[in-house]
């Protein structure tokens, strides 16, 4: 990714915004092992405690690259019941890369996010019917299928 998609304008811009970006190589003890490193490119998402909420492996193209970066600060955020700033990553992740890999859970968590911070059922059926509508067959749509019923 080196050659490819970190030298991009919006990856660097990005990065520099959003996130404090660490490089550690696929076979550097102790971390490699800590964080269960086995191939590279290897990207962990992590708190600030060190504790991780989400992980890519392989080479990205920048979109997918920034769309898998924005789910992990989303599902910081999520994890730590922070619900107002994990929709705000995921309203931004999913109107830039609607089209990327990481949106349909994107959507599902952004559903899962309006429940949990308001205790209403009804985002959970609108992200099943919209998972439907725009990603049929991916297994987040599979996974919201028993919000339809809501």
């Amino acid at each position: 990714m080196d050659a490819v998609t970190y030298p991009e304008p919006a990856v660097i811009d990005f990065m520099n915004r959003s996130l404090i970006a660490v490089r550690v190589a696929y076979n550097a003890k102790p971390y490699a092992d800590d964080f269960n490193v086995k191939w590279t490119p290897t990207l962990v998402s992590l708190d600030s405690g060190g504790k991780e909420h989400h992980r890519t492996v392989g080479f990205l193209q920048a979109e997918e690259l920034i769309a898998s970066l924005s789910l992990g600060m989303a599902k910081v955020h999520f994890d730590q019941d922070q619900f107002d700033s994990a929709l705000a990553h995921l309203e931004k992740l999913l109107q830039a890369y609607p089209k990327s890999s990481s949106a349909p859970e994107a959507m599902f968590l952004r559903g899962v996010s309006l429940y949990k911070s308001t205790h209403d059922p009804k985002p959970l059926k609108q992200a099943y019917e919209r998972l439907e509508a725009e990603y049929p067959g991916d297994e987040w749509t599979k996974r919201a299928y028993p919000y339809r019923l809501l």
